[in-house]
This record gives C-alpha cells, sequence and structure tokens, in this order.
C-alpha cells in the first residue's frame, strides 16, 4: 500500500465519521423534540382535566381517530361480544 492509497482510505474514513456525526445529531435532536413534544401533550391534558374533562376517553378519542372506520367497527364488534360474554 503507497500513501496515496493511505491518504484516501483516510480521508474516506474522515468523511464518514462526519456523515456519522451528522446522523446522531440529528437523532439527538429529533430525540429532543420529541421529549418536548411529549411535555406539551401532558400540559394539554392536564388543561383538558382540570376543565373537567376524562382524560382517559380523550385518550381513547385520539386512538380511535387515527384508525380507519373498518378497524373501528371490528374492535367495537369484538368488545360487544366480550362485553355479552361476560353479562355485562
Amino acid at each position: 500500500m503507497d500513501v496515496t492509497d493511505d491518504q484516501q482510505k483516510q480521508s474516506t474514513y474522515r468523511v464518514t465519521a462526519g456523515e456519522l456525526r451528522a446522523f446522531v445529531e440529528r437523532f439527538e435532536r429529533l430525540d429532543a423534540e420529541k421529549k418536548d413534544l411529549g411535555e406539551q401533550q401532558k400540559e394539554v391534558m392536564a388543561e383538558a382535566k382540570s376543565r373537567g374533562y376524562d382524560t382517559k376517553a380523550l385518550r381513547k378519542i385520539v386512538a380511535l381517530r387515527k384508525m380507519d372506520p373498518q378497524e373501528i367497527s371490528e374492535a367495537e364488534a369484538v368488545l360487544e361480544l366480550y362485553k355479552d360474554a361476560l353479562g355485562m
């Protein structure tokens, strides 16, 4: 291996290390943003609770809004089946 090959490998390594560092830093920033968003969600639920809303019900509504209508129907049908089986 000559000096040119060694320099090329070092150059490639530096570029790769820089790219890796950029990925790690982007991930860390996103992780911090995720933490901030979680705190904001807690604040929204605390405010809703202070206004008298049931936060468990609100969370269920949020989950249902993420589902398509067919999934909601299936989940409700299974719930009704289980309730009937338990005499509820």
